[in-house]
């Protein structure tokens, strides 16, 4: 575990302390319930404890965050249940990016599509589970900037960064990538074909599967 006296590696002067904080949290450099201390918040990233209380807040208002009565703020431990309904919002707004996508998207851009599409491919061939995850969050990525929809693309990154620790357990099920394999060819074929109303299906119905399969995780 890492405490609040350590900032993430990536964190950087550029980054808000804010950003910083929601980054380290979504890593699992600070984990749920583990409590943050002003004092040594500020201490770490060299901020004022007004900073501090400032970035706490906007962290408690996205989620990620509590404040426990006598004790202070705390990193925010999110349910199952919690986690299905981000992942069903979270369908929602993608599938209205995966609309877009197909509206906008350019033949530079299909290429790179079918490009990450092929190399998941492979990547479940060889049985490349790491790969394949990686690939799975710049296809993800690439669509929303394909999308060009910044609201939609900021609630989504928070959406996801809040149901993380479910989402990583999905990922690394053995029988996961050949389940989510061909429903993500499914929403670059939709989108390279410019198709909206398939392109938002197909998203809806992948986001609908990694929504069953968080909840199966009941009996897990």
């Amino acid at each position: 575990m890492t405490s609040p006296s350590t900032p993430a590696p990536e964190a950087t002067q550029e980054l808000s302390l804010t950003d910083r904080l929601r980054q380290d949290i979504v890593a699992g450099n600070l984990v749920p319930h583990q409590r943050l201390i002003e004092a040594d918040v500020a201490e770490a990233h060299g901020a004022s404890r007004g900073e501090v209380r400032l970035a706490l807040n906007e962290l408690i208002t996205e989620g990620f965050v509590e404040r426990i009565p006598n004790r202070g703020a705390r990193v925010r431990k999110v349910s199952l249940e919690e986690a299905i309904e981000i992942t069903e919002v979270r369908g929602a707004v993608e599938s209205l990016c995966a609309r877009k996508a197909a509206e906008k998207v350019t033949d530079e851009q299909a290429g790179e599509l079918r490009r990450i599409g092929a190399a998941m491919q492979e990547a479940v061939e060889r049985g490349a589970r790491d790969e394949y995850s990686n690939l799975n969050r710049k296809l993800h990525t690439l669509i929303l900037e394909i999308a060009d929809q910044q609201t939609a693309a900021q609630t989504i990154a928070r959406l996801r960064g809040q149901a993380i620790r479910y989402h990583f357990q999905l990922s690394i099920r053995p029988d996961r990538p050949q389940v989510s394999l061909p429903q993500h060819q499914a929403i670059i074929e939709a989108i390279c074909a410019r198709d909206p109303q398939a392109a938002g299906a197909a998203m809806q119905a992948h986001l609908d599967s990694v929504t069953e399969a968080i909840a199966s995780s009941r009996q897990g």
